[in-house]
């Protein structure tokens, strides 16, 4: 399924080329089975084979991953913190989750959700899933864009350039990013089987004692 993935992604590129690239971009946003590994240094490719220029793949590639976040920011937006409340405080109890639990998260996002914003978005898996918090925190919409489109930046910038000077080799320059999703998924799954742990588990284990 991935490597039909990855040929649709290619096609699209090649075909549409800019229009492409920010499409695919935008839906990355939306569903990370879509691999920004692949269209990004693909991009730089097209760019280095004279069909296009870097600096319009970059161009692209940014404007994409703006209309993908702002998709999954208006969403969680519309959800809002006050449903978001009534949801924990009605189906949380399953996990031993609280209003308390959400104020500290909500509290600890505020208080550094310009870092966060900015850094997730460099991040594999985190790119995308950053914009929802913010979303429910309905973020400042100014700031959520500027720490956003920074961030989104950097990425693009690295994975198109690497694939404009890898040329021919550009799938390479996916590689190490797969490797860092690995890394960020086994961290998120291994935080969520320590909270699931030590708010279920645990518990039950030390009453039977």
């Amino acid at each position: 399924m991935m490597e039909a993935v990855v040929n649709w992604a290619t096609s699209l590129v090649e075909t549409l080329g800019y229009a492409g690239v920010a499409l695919l971009v935008a839906l990355e946003n939306l569903f990370p089975p879509i691999p920004s590994e692949v269209v990004l240094p693909l991009a730089g490719f097209v760019a280095a084979s004279e069909e296009a220029s870097i600096g319009g793949m970059v161009l692209a590639a940014t404007i994409g991953s703006m209309l993908g976040a702002y998709a999954l920011y208006g969403v969680s937006a519309a959800v809002g913190p006050i449903r978001l409340r009534r949801f924990v405080e009605k189906y949380g109890r399953w996990l031993r989750l609280g209003a308390d639990d959400l104020d500290r998260a909500e509290a600890w996002f505020d208080q550094k959700a310009r870092t966060v914003v900015m850094i997730s978005r460099c991040v594999p898996l985190m790119r995308s899933l950053i914009s929802v918090p913010a979303g429910f925190r309905r973020m400042p919409l100014l700031q959520f864009s500027m720490y956003t489109l920074a961030g989104s930046l950097v990425w693009n910038l690295a994975l198109v350039g690497a694939g404009y000077l890898l040329g021919e080799n550009w799938k390479q320059a996916g590689q190490p990013v797969e490797v860092l999703q690995g890394i960020v998924l086994i961290a998120i799954v291994g935080a969520v089987a320590w909270f699931v742990w030590r708010r279920t588990v645990s518990p039950r284990l030390n009453r039977q004692r």
